[in-house]
């Protein structure tokens, strides 16, 4: 057999060619596509007696690994010193930061900590939001029937009950009709 090559190129491949060509042998498998595995039947359970105790069983910490952050941004609705009626409904609206580390979720709260709580709650769950994202907490408060300045502050608690945060707050001022 004879075979021509005219270019430097082209000869080392044809040399190539002409091993493989010549060897015998054959050509070994480059690419094997993968298999699928056999289905794994899950009506076939090992029963509790033959389970290995030596391995614990880890149990998820009741502990995040992050740190929980808020930073207080403004008001957006009922700027401090407002002037409110007895009895008004008040819808309360705060642009805060998720300053922190961990994600809220419903495990974090909003619980109100001194002044007139103005709510028949004094808790909520916590707006949730994304470490590193602006949030809007609502709260719907209703003004004291007393005349005068009213403060209601609010601090954040994570899982753990632990406070972190700036206080937030509303502060009206109830006159007469």
């Amino acid at each position: 057999m004879k075979i021509q090559c005219e270019s430097k190129h082209l000869a080392g491949l044809c040399l190539v060619f002409l091993l493989v060509a010549c060897s015998g042998q054959a050509t070994p498998t480059l690419y094997s596509p993968p298999t699928r595995e056999s289905p794994i039947n899950v009506s076939t359970q090992t029963p509790p007696s033959e389970l290995e105790t030596e391995t614990p069983i880890i149990q998820p910490s009741p502990s995040p690994d992050c740190s929980a952050g808020l930073i207080y941004l403004e008001d957006i609705t009922i700027p401090d010193g407002t002037l409110v009626e007895p009895g008004e409904i008040l819808d309360k609206r705060w642009l805060v930061e998720n300053s922190g580390s961990c994600n809220w979720d419903d495990r974090f709260s909003l619980r109100f900590i001194a002044g007139s709580n103005m709510t028949d709650q004094p808790e909520y769950a916590l707006f949730p939001a994304r470490s590193g994202t602006q949030a809007e907490i609502r709260i719907l408060f209703t003004a004291p029937q007393e005349l005068g300045i009213h403060r209601s502050a609010w601090q954040a608690y994570d899982p753990q009950g632990e406070i972190f945060g700036d206080t937030i707050f509303i502060e009206v001022v109830v006159q007469n009709p």
